[in-house]
């Protein structure tokens, strides 16, 4: 069997360097020094309520040009006049992802974050006004010290008070929108450089139970806690109610540099009857096989439904119960390994998520916050055990 590289249970082997940054797919000239002229709304933090006025002088602060290397977790980074706009397809590809970028989901910020090391105590952030509420998190090395939570509307984030000293500062964009950032700016007598991430890069793919809009904040949905604490650098491709096995996301995983990849899929073709019995196990052949065509040897892993109250029971439209579809993801596995592929593996979703953690759904199949944090805990080890084939037999 294969093992995955930097999983706390299997100690002692190297990690791969991934690349430095997350790169467009065509490169453009970083923007420089934008400021905004807006005012901005409250910004409300967990540690610290304030209310903060952004002039386009800002007193004991001097801005950064924007660059690329700030920006991770990205599939694309636009460059447009108002700043720079991460996306999780490559957005001139944007047309071939209907509809609307995949259900209008590609946009979202979900595991996009800044990273860079300064002394700052101060952080400054500006953007283009945000479509709905959102929050944003600053960790320093690694330990979460700051969430904000700005009314939609806002254009700046203001993180203060933040530890003294040199450190590794990363700001996780909100999971619930979309941002085009238009600024950034550290105290005046301090210095910033990008904070480059060489942990190997985990691609992770699903559906809102992904995505994590319900998580307490942008740093604690699963995926996030759950890199943390295996050791990798993550891109996180959970579209909420658009995990539809679609041709192009094989095309897009099969593209992204990856030394781990994992997909939970099944939910939303069971809540969208997208898909009937009949066609469901020919679909995710023919995205393991695309995925394949370039990362032939590279540890991937199939996650089934977690636990779905009535609709492991009900059968919906088309004759899908989430059991049915189990079985149905399990096969699939088992057939490819039975060709030869020794790299891909399955993981049962009740071992991760089952009947007696129903309590923490808060509508019979989304985790509320609690949930996620459980399952961002639990997946290290869960993956571990899939990866010795524990959970085939």
């Amino acid at each position: 069997m294969s093992s995955v590289k930097n999983v706390k249970s299997e100690k002692g082997e190297k990690s791969v360097k991934s690349a430095e940054s997350e790169k467009s797919a065509e490169s453009e000239k970083s923007v420089k020094n934008v400021e905004s002229a807006e005012s901005v709304k409250s910004v409300k933090s967990a540690e610290n309520v304030e209310s903060v006025e952004h002039e386009k002088s800002v007193k004991n602060v001097r801005s950064l040009p924007l660059r690329e290397e700030w920006f991770h977790g990205a599939v694309s980074l636009e460059h447009r006049q108002e700043g720079i706009k991460p996306w999780r397809i490559p957005f001139r590809d944007y047309d071939l992802y209907p509809p609307d970028g995949i259900g209008g989901k590609a946009e979202i910020c979900s595991g996009i974050r800044l990273r860079l090391a300064s002394g700052s105590e101060t952080l400054l952030l500006w953007f283009e006004p945000l479509a709905e509420d959102a929050s944003l998190d600053c960790l320093a090395d690694g330990r979460l010290v700051q969430t904000l939570t700005l009314a939609a509307g806002a254009a700046e984030a203001r993180f203060t008070r933040l530890p003294p000293g040199m450190k590794g500062l990363e700001i996780y964009l909100p999971q619930n929108t979309g941002m085009t950032i238009s600024g950034l700016a550290i105290d005046d007598d301090a210095v910033a450089e990008p904070l480059a991430d060489l942990r190997p890069r985990w691609v992770t793919y699903g559906s809102s139970i992904t995505q994590c809009v319900a998580a307490s904040s942008p740093s604690r949905t699963w995926p996030v806690i759950a890199a943390g604490e295996i050791g990798y650098h993550l891109t996180n491709l959970g579209f909420s109610g658009n995990c539809l096995m679609e041709p192009m996301i094989g095309r897009l995983i099969r593209d992204l540099p990856a030394d781990l990849i994992t997909l939970c899929v099944g939910v939303n073709i069971y809540g969208a009857a997208s898909s009937n019995p009949r066609m469901f196990k020919p679909l995710l052949i023919g995205l393991l096989e695309t995925i394949r065509e370039k990362h032939t040897e590279t540890p991937l892993v199939v996650i089934s439904p977690i636990y779905g109250t009535e609709r492991e029971t009900e059968e919906n439209p088309l004759g899908f119960t989430l059991p049915l579809m189990r079985g149905e993801i399990a096969e699939t596995v088992e057939l490819l390994r039975a060709r030869g592929d020794r790299h891909l593996h399955y993981l049962d979703g009740l071992e991760w998520f089952g009947p007696a953690d129903g309590n923490l759904l808060t509508d019979g199949l989304h985790p509320g916050p609690e949930g996620y944090e459980l399952l961002g805990s639990r997946f290290g080890s869960r993956l571990a055990a899939a990866l010795r084939g524990e959970m085939l037999d």
